[in-house]
């Protein structure tokens, strides 16, 4: 048996899983993520027939680990490993653990949508490396059907240019082998869809797939925002050169400013 979340009715329902549903390994970095980590994680066994949960940890000094060892009473091999160094360094130690044809890298603060994997798995072709779900970021109080179907949009162009890894099932065989650049903090996601793509696969945006990005008020200010943009400019700019996706920036700054703007009002309320 396992689990799907009806989120519109914050339930979770049992259900038989198929004969032919393969189980995978899915990979899960975490630094200081207890804001939706027992939510996101409970979204993962609820809707991903998981083989075994990898979690990378960077030293977290918040409640990320003693939520992960609270869920470990609950769900079967959750294995969890503290590793210093970048998100590259990260991602790649994650892929060396595992042991299934199939994986998903999975962000902590995300929920998946209902019956991922298995609208995923309908979409798995021979020439498929990867399958990615739209990454929807959550904005507290905007419901603007026109917002989110912009966001949907930019979500998507995105990918085609620097990839994702919010929700991405990918094929073990194709990055069984990756070197990932130590430096890379950010953009290990782009240099993980061209490795595939290199690979003669397919990297695609799943049709009905996506996950609902919640990130924690803690990053919505000035130093946050500062950090993330010379970040962005290095590893996105000078490293991996990916100058389309600064035609994006005006948009992610706007999209920015929006979540510091609510923030402050909230906080001055």
């Amino acid at each position: 048996m396992f689990y799907i979340l009806n989120l519109a009715k914050n339930k979770i329902y049992s259900i038989k899983r198929s004969a032919k549903m393969q189980t995978i390994d899915v990979v899960m970095i975490t630094k200081n993520s207890e804001f939706m980590l027992e939510r996101s994680i409970e979204s993962i066994y609820a809707n991903v027939p998981v083989e075994n949960l990898i979690i990378i940890d960077s030293s977290s000094s918040d409640q990320t680990l003693n939520i992960i060892n609270k869920l470990k009473k609950k769900y079967e091999k959750i294995k969890v490993l503290n590793l210093e160094g970048s998100r590259a360094i990260a991602r790649e130690k994650g892929i060396s653990l595992v042991r299934t044809e199939w994986f998903m890298f999975i962000d902590s603060d995300i929920i998946l949508s209902q019956n991922w994997f298995k609208v995923a798995e309908k979409q798995i072709k021979d020439d498929i490396g990867a399958i990615w779900g739209v990454n929807i970021d959550v904005v507290p109080g905007v419901r603007n059907k026109r917002f989110v179907r912009l966001q949907h949009f930019v979500a998507n162009y995105c990918f085609s240019i620097r990839g994702g890894t919010h929700d991405t099932l990918i094929r073990y065989e194709t990055v069984k082998d990756i070197k990932i650049p130590n430096h890379l903090q950010m953009y290990e996601d782009s240099f993980i869809l061209n490795w595939i793509k290199k690979k003669g696969y397919k990297a695609i945006v799943g049709k009905g797939l996506y996950c609902l990005h919640y990130k924690s008020s803690a990053n919505w200010n000035k130093e946050k925002g500062l950090s993330h943009a010379i970040n962005e400019v290095r590893c996105g700019l000078v490293y991996s050169h990916a100058y389309r996706f600064a035609l994006f920036y005006p948009f992610f700054m706007f999209f920015w400013f929006l979540q510091f703007s609510l923030q402050f009002k909230n906080n001055i309320l």
